[in-house]
């Protein structure tokens, strides 16, 4: 311990203080919560920390060196988890410190009195945190190792230094044991690291503490991460590649997806050394790391996954969102796994059209389908249940849950027997019926266990004899007591005596003053009391001493064989995933093919050229939500004659539900689901941006413009002929002539760029941009339809070939509440706005509009010239003139307005 914390010297501490001082050096970084009998108890800094966010009282613990008191604080070990997981949460490290048993096999006992040795057995992380009390059963919870390697360091500061940069990053799921690894190079890489990260959202990031990632990647910064700085030489790639190899039992890694991609091997090599330090266990489930290639996935970038709600509403509702509409999951492997297949969309063909005939087959299989469900409701978290039971936080009940679900997997298997699919044949051979788990686990523990394998009572009569003999003798010691408690009255003729039992002073015999003349001289006094007095006898000590005994041995017996039954399940926790992650996956189908019967969604035809053909389709949120019945539309790309569509049409009329609805449905069917449409025909895309809404950071200062700009410019230089794009009021941010040129600008270049041609959707309020579809062919104008009755506004919802001309925003102002005068005033501007805004050099000049006015001026003021002109016409006779005279007093006027201007 540091001295400033005024601690005694090691000859000054007790035994168990000079074990919290060994533990505590190791783990300076983190909260010690140190085992001292039935709680955890906190020291010095520690305590002072931890008292003031748990809000629990701080006592002290005799005195330091100077005199002081021992600052201490403590929570009980049963109900530790709550405490943790809030320090964890406020970004906290905790090291779990606990008496460890020196009895490590059946048949033998401790004799020894000294103190239990203590070991930290545990360090909980904001990324390693696995109770799933705290976890969200929905959702997983990642670590990330992120690292970036290059010939020279590379500069965030100077033009094309990633150029060079390669990009590794790991993630670890350590509930669920999965495991997954990327690398990435160039600017790409490094945005695709981001979205990453953002889509993903770890808990954790470790990095190297010779290297800023968030000085390199300052967008990181924004993230609600734990950044965890870790010695940079375990990154190293031999380290990193040994260590590997060590941890999946492989010699050499040439033979895995991970070879040839050091960036990688680095990140992985780097978290499975920090898992492995803080969670002092083998690390049996995360034997299986996937190497994902992004060109395996459609890409999409965290604005876009805002932008269309996929996950949440853009207001953090999660009920609002797309994996909302589609999750009837059954259990929380597959809520899990169809999050991840919405953030992972696939484009391959022959994988989407499998998860389609899957889902399709299902679909008409109704019985099937729900006794299917039924069934998988009864099956538990098998994922984060295997990790619990290799972390070795596993109770007596997890393995009952496990066993239980095990049993499911027969009745699955049966239920699908007669699927034709290929997928479903597939998914069905994966599942290992794991024959030899479920009867470990049914011999050993019975049917309804006890929380805790301490509180006793976990394991089956009959698995073990030496468990079974201490039973019986705690079992009988009442029998023994009432026996030996009506020899002793006998024998004594004391028909009042009692034998009883109390923690303090074990079994003894009580007898009455009245009959105290009667107690024999083998009983030995052991405490006086009001009404008599306490005795203890050689037998009784025995006896005494046999059954507690007894007691205390058969629960280390207990513990002593759980622990060898969670081993032995552990060394199987690679069979038990295969299963879970087959059980998810025929989840998942399941509730595809639930939503696409309920919702009317309909099976979308996929093919690999560049046509996009849908038919009434629908928003899948929307329509749930909507107050009105949903008007569905129809959309269609061609290569040659509608590549870029402008849409435009008055706001509220559906131009971005309509742009929203087009992304989900090209998304639905790239995970293999139904789609919300009467028919489609979907081209396998490549990536998939959406610009739709408005957006800032004000923490980096950059305002909705900039961000807008940038999010333009990155879809300009990565889409590609196979991209889908979706932009909406580009340009609106800045003065109108600057952004209709912007707009006018990224049209054109999607449209005619000669490497990339995206399929593009472009809503915009710019009606001048319709002009486009007149002289470039690949562009097609279509417009929301809205109809004014009475100076009313009726959104008709529906997207019809051509342009139009207004946008209706006086009449959307009105339905938005803005006052009368106001809306007078509006129309007053718009009608001289729409007569006379290109007169005079394009600069109209407006009247004084000075509120105090009794009578409201005109919109545009004349000229001196006209005033003058108007007042010679007032002061003249026209009745009294001729026409000749008419016709000259007017040729007059008119040449003096023309000198004048």
């Amino acid at each position: 311990m540091a001295s400033s914390t005024g601690t005694k010297s090691a000859s000054q501490l007790t035994p168990a203080m000079r074990q919290y001082q060994d533990a505590k050096q190791s783990h300076s970084d983190a909260i010690l919560f140190f085992r001292m009998g039935d709680f955890y108890e906190m020291f010095y800094e520690d305590a002072l920390t931890a008292s003031r966010i748990l809000e629990i009282t701080l006592t002290s613990r005799s005195k330091d060196s100077a005199g002081n008191p021992i600052p201490m604080c403590g929570v009980p070990h049963h109900a530790s988890a709550a405490y943790i997981n809030k320090l964890v949460k406020r970004g906290y490290r905790v090291a779990i410190c606990e008496q460890i048993s020196v009895t490590q096999q059946v048949g033998k006992q401790s004799t020894s009195k000294t103190p239990l040795p203590r070991k930290v057995v545990r360090v909980v992380t904001p990324g390693t945190l696995t109770d799933v009390d705290y976890l969200d059963a929905k959702e997983k919870t990642f670590i990330a190792s992120l690292y970036v390697q290059s010939g020279n360091q590379p500069q965030a500061d100077k033009k094309g230094a990633d150029k060079e940069v390669l990009y590794g990053i790991s993630l670890v799921d350590l509930s669920t044991g999965e495991f997954t690894a990327s690398e990435f190079t160039g600017d790409s890489g490094r945005q695709s690291i981001l979205d990453e990260l953002s889509i993903l959202a770890p808990k954790e990031i470790i990095q190297s503490d010779g290297f800023a990632i968030t000085e390199h990647l300052p967008e990181l910064s924004s993230l609600q991460t734990q950044f965890t700085k870790i010695d940079a030489r375990l990154f190293n790639g031999d380290h990193a590649h040994s260590l590997l190899c060590e941890h999946l039992q492989i010699a050499s890694l040439y033979g895995s997806s991970l070879h040839g991609h050091p960036a990688a091997i680095s990140a992985c090599g780097a978290l499975v050394h920090y898992l492995a330090n803080t969670q002092k266990v083998e690390l049996n489930h995360l034997r299986n790391i996937s190497f994902q290639m992004h060109v395996d996935h459609v890409m999409i970038d965290s604005t876009t996954f805002r932008h269309l709600e996929i996950l949440s509403s853009t207001d953090g509702d999660k009920k609002r969102s797309l994996l909302a509409e589609l999750d009837s999951t059954s259990t929380p492997m597959g809520a899990r796994l169809l999050r991840s297949w919405l953030q992972r969309p696939l484009n391959k063909k022959e994988l989407i059209q499998n998860r389609l005939d899957a889902v399709e087959e299902l679909a008409f299989l109704t019985m099937e389908r729900l006794k299917l469900k039924d069934v998988l409701s009864s099956v538990h978290d098998l994922e984060r249940l295997t990790a619990r039971i290799v972390l070795g936080s596993a109770g007596p009940r997890d393995l009952v849950a496990l066993s239980r679900s095990i049993r499911m997997i027969p009745k699955i298997r049966e239920i699908l027997k007669e699927c034709k699919s290929p997928l479903l044949i597939s998914l069905l051979a994966e599942l290992d019926e794991l024959k030899d788990v479920l009867e470990t686990i049914e011999r050993t523990l019975v049917d309804e266990p006890p929380l805790s394998i301490r509180d006793g009572g976990a394991i089956r009569g009959g698995f073990n004899r030496e468990l079974d003999d201490c039973r019986s003798l705690t079992s009988n010691a009442k029998d023994s007591i009432s026996a030996m408690e009506t020899e002793e009255k006998k024998r004594t003729g004391i028909s009042s005596l009692k034998i009883r039992y109390n923690r303090v002073f074990g079994y003894f015999i009580e007898v009455s003053k009245k009959n105290l003349h009667l107690v024999p001289d083998d009983y030995h006094r052991k405490q006086t009391i009001a009404n008599g007095e306490r005795f203890i006898t050689p037998e009784l000590k025995e006896h005494e001493n046999k059954a507690l005994t007894a007691e205390e041995r058969s629960l280390e017996l207990e513990s002593i064989l759980f622990e060898n039954l969670k081993t032995t399940t552990s060394r199987e926790s690679t069979r038990i995933q295969q299963s879970a992650r087959a059980i998810a996956a025929l989840d998942v189908l399941r509730s595809l093919s639930d939503v696409a019967t309920t919702l009317n969604y309909t099976k979308p035809y996929i093919h690999e050229e560049f046509a996009l053909d849908i038919t009434e389709g629908r928003h899948p949120v929307v329509e749930r939500h909507a107050p009105d019945s949903f008007v569905p539309n129809d959309v269609s790309f061609d290569e040659n004659s509608q590549q870029l569509l402008i849409i435009t049409g008055p706001n509220m009329g559906g131009k971005s539900t309509f742009l929203r609805q087009t992304a989900l449905i090209t998304l639905l069917a790239h995970i293999g689901s139904f789609v919300p449409a009467k028919h489609s025909k979907i081209p396998i895309i490549d990536k998939l941006f959406a610009r739709v809404g408005a957006s800032d950071s004000i923490t980096t200062g950059q305002s909705t413009f900039m961000l807008e700009m940038q999010e333009t410019a990155r879809i300009l230089k990565t889409a590609s002929s196979r991209s889908l794009v979706l932009l909406d009021e580009i340009g609106r941010g800045t003065a109108t002539f600057d952004g209709l040129s912007l707009a006018w600008a990224v049209a054109e270049h999607l449209a005619t760029d000669s490497l990339a041609r995206p399929k593009t959707m472009f809503a915009t309020h710019y009606h001048e941009l319709t002009d486009l579809a007149e002289a470039i062919p690949t562009i097609a104008n279509f417009h929301v339809l809205a109809r004014e009755w009475n100076d009313e506004i009726i959104f008709l919802r529906r997207i019809e070939p051509g342009r139009s001309d207004r946008s209706y925003g006086i009449q959307v102002a009105r339905l938005a509440g803005l006052p009368f005068e106001t809306l007078k005033r509006a129309k007053e501007i718009l009608t001289g706005l729409e007569t006379d805004e290109l007169s005079r050099g394009a600069r109209p000049s407006f009247a004084d509009t000075t509120p105090n006015s009794n009578t409201q001026p005109g919109l545009f003021q004349s000229t001196p010239v006209g005033q003058q002109a108007l007042e010679r016409i007032r002061r003249t006779n026209l009745d009294g003139l001729t026409p000749l005279e008419a016709l000259t007093l007017l040729a007059e006027i008119k040449d003096e307005i023309t000198d004048a201007d």
